[in-house]
């Protein structure tokens, strides 16, 4: 039963702290990440990170992904698609010479100093996703062209971390590491296209309760499920069954009835798990080097992203936005950094500052979303 006391605790905690992030101005988001620290073992201890709550935060990201595919306009997905391709290669390149120049001043080998590179390159945008969500930009051609590049940084930085692990003698073979990834993403097209509608339209029918939102998390599953098999982030798999179901005639109803299972249990417990699983012991000795990359990984996706929107076409404040949507590594960049202390890329002391870091940047995006697209208007 300690579980059911653990999830009644972070929800209205979370519910109470993004409440109260609104009414100081910032997102909710940021409330809800915050809390979870003060759950956390790091101050309150109330909540321990455990495998049933790691799961259950997993679902919650999935879904958060899944909404956000469902809000997506197909048509304005593919009029930026320029604009993401811009935005996720100008976000990727910065951070991963400077973060490779970072290397070779701490002294790292060169493998060890491009891996920390394409770790700064990493992007997860679950954590914008809300920002947008709750700033009503999701649906604007800012926000289409942000979930566009972060398919593209998810590919492009997967791919190149194959392509750093062959080097080391591993068994780690790149074509067919992109050969899956091509797989996936032709098969999540023709199977989208097709396959999805009818499967939508014969599950439905069932003489059964709840039908269609039943289906529609099949769906969402197994294309997350897919996605994780072949090297894909799980939240690209879930975002594209989302678009996928947008453009049918069950969009509405699947998108109200995930809204309220995700966001009643769900997506409450990923804001607030991030926060649970900070670890601040020991950081002291580690400060300078949390700070210096913390400047550095926030600084090269934000500089990198909005140089790429610029370049596309956007002004100036809706280019900043954009590149502040970026900045967040979240669990993208965490699955990294513990391939790279498991490979020896990273030595303990480098894993434990880059969790810190990866926790940072994704506490900032959403005050520096708030900023940057308020100034839009």
């Amino acid at each position: 039963m300690e579980l059911v006391l653990q999830l009644a605790i972070i929800i209205i905690a979370s519910k109470l702290a993004g409440s109260l992030s609104v009414r100081l101005g910032q997102p909710a988001v940021l409330g809800k990440l915050l809390i979870g620290i003060v759950l956390g073992p790091s101050v309150l201890g109330f909540i321990n990170e455990t495998d049933t709550l790691a799961e259950i935060s997993q679902v919650g990201v999935i879904l958060l992904m899944f909404i956000a595919g469902l809000e997506t306009d197909l048509e304005e997905f593919k009029r930026t698609g320029k604009a993401s391709t811009f935005v996720g290669l100008g976000g990727i390149i910065l951070p991963l010479v400077l973060g490779y120049v970072a290397g070779v001043l701490l002294h790292l080998s060169t493998m060890e100093s491009w891996f920390l590179g394409l770790l700064l390159s990493a992007t997860s945008v679950s954590i914008s996703v809300q920002a947008l969500k709750e700033m009503n930009q999701l649906k604007t051609r800012e926000g289409t062209t942000i979930l566009g590049a972060a398919v593209i940084d998810d590919v492009v930085v997967i791919i190149a971390l194959a392509f750093l692990m062959s080097f080391m003698g591993g068994d780690v073979h790149l074509t067919t590491v992109i050969l899956k990834k091509v797989v996936f993403f032709i098969g999540a097209i023709l199977v989208g296209w097709k396959v999805v509608p009818w499967f939508l339209n014969r599950f439905s029918s069932l003489k059964v309760t709840e039908t269609v939102i039943s289906s529609a998390l099949i769906i969402c599953f197994v294309f997350a499920y897919l996605a994780e098999y072949t090297g894909v982030a799980a939240i690209i798999g879930a975002y594209i069954a989302g678009v996928a179901i947008s453009v049918t005639k069950f969009k509405d109803e699947v998108f109200e009835k995930v809204e309220t299972i995700g966001y009643s249990v769900f997506v409450p417990v990923f804001f607030t798990s991030i926060g649970i699983t900070a670890e601040f012991s020991g950081i002291s000795k580690h400060i300078g080097l949390i700070i210096g990359l913390s400047i550095l990984a926030i600084l090269t996706k934000l500089i990198g992203a909005s140089l790429g929107a610029k370049f596309s076409g956007f002004g100036w404040k809706s280019s900043l936005g954009i590149g502040s949507a970026m900045v967040s590594r979240g669990e993208v960049a965490l699955i990294m950094a513990t391939i790279g202390i498991e490979s020896k890329l990273l030595n303990p002391d480098l894993f434990a500052a880059i969790v810190v870091v990866i926790l940072v940047t994704t506490i900032v995006t959403p005050p520096m979303m708030k900023v940057f697209f308020q100034s839009k208007k």
